[in-house]
C-alpha cells in the first residue's frame, strides 16, 4: 500500500518533470522522428496514457523539454547579462554560468542543435521569447566593453557566436575528444581544466587588460 503512495504522489508532483527529463535524453540521442513515445513512458517510469495527460502529441514533449531547457540557461543569462559595472567580469561570469549548465544539462547543446537546424515557427517563437533577449543583452554589454575600453576592438556580432562555440562545441565533440584524447571529456579534472581554459582564452583574446579581469 505504502508503495501505491508514493506512485500517487510522483504521478501529481513529479511526473511531468520525470517525462521532460526521460524525453530530453531520448531526443538528444535520437532525434524527433526516431523517438518513441512507448520508450519514453518506460525511461521516465510513468504509463504511456501519462504521457497523454500533460501532452497532446509526441511533438509537444519536444518542444515542452526544449522550452524547459532554454528557459533555464536564459533566465539566469538575463539576470547576469543586466548587472551594472565593469563589463569584463559580467562577459566572464556569463561564459561560467553558460559552462556550469551545460554541465548540470549534458543533453542541452544536442537539443538546442537540432532545434536550429529544425527551424520553424515553434522555433521562431521560442528564439523570439527566449534568445533574442538574451543576444541583445549580450550585444550590448560586448559593445559597452569597447567603448570603456575594457576590450580589444572586434566584431560583436561573430565574437558573440564565437563565445557560444567555446563552451557548445567541447560538449557536443566529447564522443571524439574522448577518441582523438583517450581521456573522459568529463571528468572532474578534465571539465575544470576545460572550463578555466575557456575563460583564459577569453580573457587574452578578447581584454585590453587579461590579468585585471576577475569574476
Amino acid at each position: 500500500m505504502r508503495h501505491r503512495g508514493n506512485h500517487r504522489h510522483r504521478s501529481t508532483a513529479e511526473s511531468r518533470t520525470s517525462i521532460l527529463e526521460a524525453a530530453g535524453r531520448i531526443f538528444a540521442g535520437q532525434g524527433l522522428s526516431g523517438a518513441r513515445t512507448d520508450a519514453i513512458a518506460a525511461e521516465a517510469g510513468v504509463n504511456k496514457a501519462l504521457l497523454y495527460y500533460y501532452f497532446k502529441n509526441k511533438e509537444d514533449i519536444y518542444w515542452a523539454v526544449l522550452d524547459e531547457e532554454v528557459t533555464g540557461f536564459h533566465l539566469k543569462a538575463l539576470t547576469l547579462l543586466s548587472q551594472e559595472g565593469p563589463a569584463a567580469p559580467i562577459l566572464l561570469r556569463y561564459v561560467s554560468n553558460h559552462f556550469d549548465f551545460i554541465c548540470t544539462h549534458p543533453h542541452y547543446p544536442r537539443l538546442f542543435q537540432m532545434m536550429m537546424m529544425a527551424g520553424g515557427r515553434r522555433c521562431e517563437r521560442l528564439v523570439a521569447g527566449r534568445i533574442i533577449p538574451v543576444a541583445q543583452k549580450l550585444d550590448a554589454l560586448l559593445r559597452r566593453g569597447i567603448r570603456n575600453g575594457e576590450f580589444r576592438p572586434f566584431d560583436v556580432g561573430h565574437t558573440a557566436v564565437s563565445l557560444a562555440a567555446l563552451t557548445v562545441f567541447y560538449f557536443n565533440a566529447a564522443p571524439i575528444i574522448r577518441l582523438v584524447s583517450g581521456q573522459d571529456p568529463f571528468s572532474r579534472a578534465n571539465m575544470r581544466k576545460r572550463k578555466a581554459e575557456v575563460l583564459k582564452f577569453i580573457r587574452y583574446a578578447l581584454f585590453t587588460d587579461p590579468e585585471a579581469a576577475v569574476l
